[in-house]
């Protein structure tokens, strides 16, 4: 047993040896693995992406920089290595210039691998365009330049999520240069390389950046979390990609946390989510999805401001030695990091997909079991004749039996078709009543902004009344002063009128004692 320095839901292996270090680790527990070579600089909202064994790195922030170097990590040798590019400039190629010349510096961007290529999909940057630019870089030759694309491509944005469905890279929602938030799907066709807009049905997923998203069955692509500038969310959204509907279905298990800036990566019938936070507090769980039953469930754990309780951190799903392992790298969480973590899974059942249950999706899912019977029925109807033709043994059927037996499968056949076209008409029901709701509901909230509007009309009324009134009282204040005042006025007059009263009596009983003096 390898000699280990254990913490919460986290380990580090010392005295490695590189050819079986994987062999001992234990389930569900995240490693730190000790690395050889120089290591990339810490840093956060990178991209990152396995081929060949190797994790690729490229660019992401540190102290509000943005890097544009590409580094590979090499599982089998545990040793960090850089690699020389060779840019093609104009159908030219300039042997081996560092990619910090040959790769625009960006942060928030995507990087996927498809056939023997790593396509980087532009985010923020000093220089960006006005739309999402496509960056390739050649495994086998090393060689860099833009894929040229055609169609409706992407407004320029970051922190949006890619997702590759077959042959088609799905782009959702992410925040532009001008900081508006978006919850719009793009698509690019990987043959072709053209851009498609795409419109959906029924109400979308917030608008929203720094979220994650995955596909499940080759039809459901499966958004959770992110941010808008002052929420963060915890909700799962659902798009069944052949009928562009979006839904939001019940989950089960454990509770989560809103987060954003978080990881995931989806293997097999789970979809594994690694950090984020709310800019508060790191996100300590590391979650997973079943996919089929919708569930979460809490793999492990780790402490608190633990590297993996970051954000802007990367998740990639690696096989090494024909196992599976989740590999993370970078993050932030208020302090950047450049450790490798990788964690060692459980082998699962692989479970029979389930088709989300909406109303429309159990309707389609009625259409669908409906066909299927009709052509099992056929199946089934032939083997019966030919199992009725072996127990008469060598004895033919007649040509009346054969009538009956094929009127017996048309009638069943019949029977199944309207049953097919049942299911149908009440899934076009349904979608009629769903419609109707979402009306109603669209009635709904023009009134609800309406009375929301006339509140906010009343509101204002209210505080006119309210300073008219506060201006009453001070004048009415002010009244009582004044009559205070007459009244002082008058007893003061009163007073003075008496006085003049008594000296105009003594002034006349004074003239008549001089006259009599005088005579």
């Amino acid at each position: 047993m390898l000699p280990r320095n254990s913490a919460m839901g986290t380990e580090e292996i010392k005295g490695v040896d590189v050819g079986d270090w994987f062999t001992q680790l234990e389930y569900e527990q995240w490693v730190a693995i000790p690395v050889f070579g120089t290591r990339p600089s810490a840093r956060y909202k990178h991209a990152a992406a396995i081929a060949d064994d190797k994790l690729y790195i490229f660019g992401g922030s540190r102290n509000g920089r943005y890097l544009s170097d590409i580094q590979v990590f090499d599982f089998g040798s545990l040793a960090w290595s850089s690699i020389k590019l060779n840019i093609e400039l104009n159908g030219h190629k300039v042997e081996e210039m560092g990619s910090q010349e040959a790769l625009p510096a960006t942060s928030d961007h995507s990087m996927v691998k498809w056939g023997n290529k790593l396509l980087l999909l532009s985010g923020h940057s000093k220089n960006s365009s006005s739309s999402m630019i496509v960056h390739f870089i050649d495994l086998q030759t090393q060689q860099v330049g833009i894929l040229e694309t055609s169609g409706d491509s992407p407004s320029a944005r970051g922190g949006y999520s890619a997702t590759i469905v077959g042959s088609r890279l799905v782009i959702f929602g992410g925040e532009d240069r001008s900081r508006k938030l978006l919850n719009d799907i793009h698509t690019l066709n990987l043959e072709t390389m053209m851009w498609e807009l795409v419109e959906s049905m029924q109400t979308p997923p917030a608008p929203r950046f720094d979220h994650t998203a995955a596909v499940h069955a080759g039809r459901y692509l499966l958004v959770f979390g992110g941010c808008s500038h002052s929420i963060f969310f915890n909700d799962l959204h659902v798009l069944d990609l052949q009928t562009m509907e979006w839904s939001q279905p019940e989950i089960q298990g454990d509770l989560v946390t809103p987060r954003a800036g978080h990881a995931g990566v989806s293997i097999d019938e789970h979809w594994y989510i690694v950090g984020g936070g709310d800019n508060k507090n790191g996100s300590v769980e590391t979650l997973a999805l079943n996919m089929p039953k919708l569930a979460w469930s809490t793999l492990t754990s780790v402490k608190e401001r633990h590297p993996l309780a970051s954000e802007g951190l990367s998740v990639c799903s690696a096989l090494i030695n024909g196992e599976k392992y989740l590999a993370s790298f970078g993050g932030y969480n208020g302090k950047y990091t450049n450790e490798v973590f990788v964690m060692r899974l459980k082998p699962r059942d692989t479970l029979r997909p389930k088709i989300y249950q909406s109303p429309a999706a159990a309707a389609a899912a009625a259409s669908v079991t409906a066909a299927y019977a009709l052509a099992k029925s056929e199946k089934l109807d032939a083997s019966r004749i030919e199992a009725n033709s072996r127990e008469q043994g060598k004895k033919k059927p007649s040509q009346e039996d054969l009538v009956i037996e094929i009127d017996a499968i048309k009638e069943d056949k019949k029977t199944l078709e309207v049953s097919l076209a049942d299911a149908r008409a009440e899934n076009s029901g349904l979608r009629e009543k769903i419609d109707e709701v979402n009306s109603t509901h669209a009635d709904l909230s023009k009134e609800l902004h309406s009375v929301q509007g006339q509140l906010v009309t009343e509101r204002s009324r209210c505080f006119k009344l309210e300073a008219q009134i506060a201006e009453l009282q001070k004048a009415l204040e002010s009244l009582e002063s004044i009559e205070n005042e007459v009244q002082l006025l008058r007893r003061q007059k009163s007073v003075l009128e008496q006085e003049i009263e008594m000296n105009d009596a003594a002034q006349k009983q004074g003239s008549g004692v001089w006259r009599w003096i005088a005579g």
